[in-house]
């Protein structure tokens, strides 16, 4: 094979990649983009605050500290409360196993306190559930926004190298062979 045929055939391969690489860049800089103003529009909707300093406990203040008084916003935010959350039901019967309370409750109907714990844990499981899915979404976007970072580089350094490669072409002679053949003397 010319030289010269394989130099194209390899920086042509390589603008498509350029081209591959861009575009799975885009798309996902798209997804994070997305899935940031989803997560942050959904928990701005639910107006849910983080406690004043003055109510934060000793156990929650390496979570919750950073936030006191802030209103839940992003990925971290939702982590950090459903933390809270985790703490606060744990104290309740059952540790607040939802399933747990909601046994205990049937076996004992008349139970009002039962009654009552047994829809406090459902809220705050449900509640928690909800936070830890906003995070776990917050989280593939960042995965996102970094697999987008590192598409752009990879298509950047391509690039250069589709350009380099379009250079040697045009300084190969047109009859050098490529493997270069080995020529034996005795």
């Amino acid at each position: 094979m010319r030289r010269r045929t394989f130099d194209l055939i390899v920086s042509s391969v390589g603008v498509l990649l350029v081209v591959v690489l861009a575009a799975a860049g885009a798309l996902a800089l798209w997804g994070y983009t997305y899935t940031r103003d989803n997560v942050h529009n959904q928990l701005a909707a639910q107006q849910i605050y983080f406690p004043p300093k003055s109510q934060i406990t000793p156990a929650q203040r390496p979570y919750l500290l950073q936030y006191a008084g802030q209103e839940v916003l992003t990925g971290a935010q939702a982590n950090a409360y459903a933390k809270k959350i985790a703490s606060d039901i744990y104290g309740m019967p059952f540790h607040g196993i939802y399933a747990k309370i909601a046994t205990a409750s049937i076996e004992h109907p008349k139970n009002q306190m039962l009654a009552a714990d047994k829809t406090v844990a459902f809220e705050g499981v449900t509640l928690q559930g909800l936070l830890l899915e906003a995070y776990a979404f917050s989280t593939l976007g960042t995965v996102a926004i970094w697999a987008s970072i590192i598409s752009f580089i990879l298509a950047g350094v391509m690039l250069i190298l589709s350009i380099l490669g379009f250079v040697h072409l045009r300084r190969v002679s047109p009859a050098e062979e490529f493997p270069r053949s080995q020529s034996t003397t005795s």
